[in-house]
């Protein structure tokens, strides 16, 4: 495998360790710098995460619409070394506006990920993209395995300690880069780079008058939200219906993560070949459905564990979704359109955790109209319903 492409994959991987790394220390350490209790931490933990997302919303295309205009290689690095900063910043911070500081600056330049999908389009045919974005996914889901667990191990050194290593391994990608990454944007897929179309509401505009995309993008959005259900309310469903410990928490986690990478890594390149991107998304979302209604319902957290694999499965989607959308655009619009899509993801970020939250405190509170703690998956899967029907009523040259 070539260093750059190798380079590519390290650097989504170290970008999902980073969030997972700090995660299991986050509550000590806002308890730490702001004091109160975990419900404050929990209240404040909030605010970063939304802060976090929110930039990423506002900022993603205009990141995403730079690296068409100066290349993939200084967007990425510049993005690699504020990271790296970032994480100092917050191993050093004593406040919480500094940790604050920190989530807003962050989401600014968080664009490894979505900069990494333009460059993986730049050097992938058209049939090679669904099983290079699936590699993509791979990778993150490594990360988000790695993560947690080793910042849970970190953590017994203290709450600074993730954040020096999650600072030291961007660091070290940061160098890895300068030597390996060779630039993929020329003369010829150059686009000028246009303030207009550089925020979300202009970048959508944009993109919006390719055919077909705006339904695409649509699809993506429900479907973001949807499965955003699993982080935002799986720790607070998973203890109240089947009384799991945070270690069985963690636990189901990790297999998923687990899964969910070798479904992507090592899967998907066969089942897009012998069925094609466009019935991937398809069957993808019935995998989906079916562990959302049977989540829904169970009372075992066994059946859930068993349950596992048949969620999985529907990591088959993202990356077919993706390669639809990349085919659909032209050479010089890669960029913009994984920053458009970075931003999409990022506001389904913002809207699917209180959305499932309410839902999910609506059905296990004491006014509650029916107990039904696995209510949220049920709205998930009208919303999730709802973008296959956008999806299955769009056309693109590309599909």
């Amino acid at each position: 495998m070539r260093l750059p492409f190798l380079f590519i994959l390290i650097t989504v991987m170290i970008d999902a360790m980073g969030i997972g790394l700090i995660m299991p220390i986050m509550p000590d350490l806002i308890v730490e710098v702001q004091g109160g209790t975990l419900a404050d931490a929990a209240f404040w933990g909030g605010i970063l995460s939304t802060a976090f997302a929110a930039m990423q919303f506002l900022f993603a295309p205009a990141v995403g619409s730079l690296s068409d205009a100066v290349g993939r290689r200084p967007v990425l690095l510049v993005s690699l070394f504020v990271m790296a900063l970032d994480y100092v910043v917050m191993a050093l911070a004593g406040t919480i506006w500094l940790l604050l500081l920190g989530r807003l600056a962050g989401g600014i330049t968080a664009a490894t990920h979505s900069t990494a999908a333009a460059y993986m389009a730049d050097v992938s045919s058209a049939e090679q993209k669904a099983a290079r974005f699936g590699l993509l996914g791979a990778a993150f889901g490594l990360g988000f395995v790695l993560g947690p667990l080793v910042g849970g191990l970190l953590g017994e050194f203290g709450t600074r300690a993730p954040f020096w290593a999650a600072a030291v391994l961007a660091g070290l990608n940061f160098i890895l880069g300068l030597f390996v990454m060779n630039e993929t944007v020329t003369d010829a897929n150059r686009r000028p780079f246009n303030w207009s179309s550089a925020n979300p509401l202009g970048a959508f505009r944009m993109l919006g008058k390719v055919p077909g995309l705006k339904g695409l993008l649509w699809a993506y959005f429900l479907y973001s939200v949807a499965i955003y259900v699993y982080p935002a309310i799986w720790s607070y469903f998973s203890q109240e219906r089947f009384g799991w410990s945070p270690r069985m928490i963690g636990l189901s986690l990790a297999i998923f993560g687990f899964l969910m990478a070798v479904v992507q890594g090592g899967l998907l390149p066969h089942i897009t070949r012998r069925i094609g991107e466009r019935r991937t998304v398809i069957w993808g979302q019935v995998f989906d459905f079916a562990g959302f209604g049977a989540l829904a319902f169970i009372t075992s957290g066994t059946l859930a564990l068993i349950l596992i694999p048949i969620t999985a499965m529907g990591a088959i989607v993202p990356p077919a979704l993706q390669a639809i959308m990349s085919r659909s655009v032209a050479d010089d619009q890669q960029g913009a359109l994984q920053g458009v899509m970075t931003a999409v993801h990022a506001l389904s970020m913002i809207v699917s955790p209180l959305l499932m939250a309410s839902v999910f405190a609506r059905f296990t509170g004491p006014d509650a109209p029916i107990y039904l703690p696995g209510a949220p998956f049920l709205v998930a899967l009208a919303l999730m319903a709802g973008g296959l029907v956008i999806f299955l009523r769009t056309r693109t040259a590309a599909a």
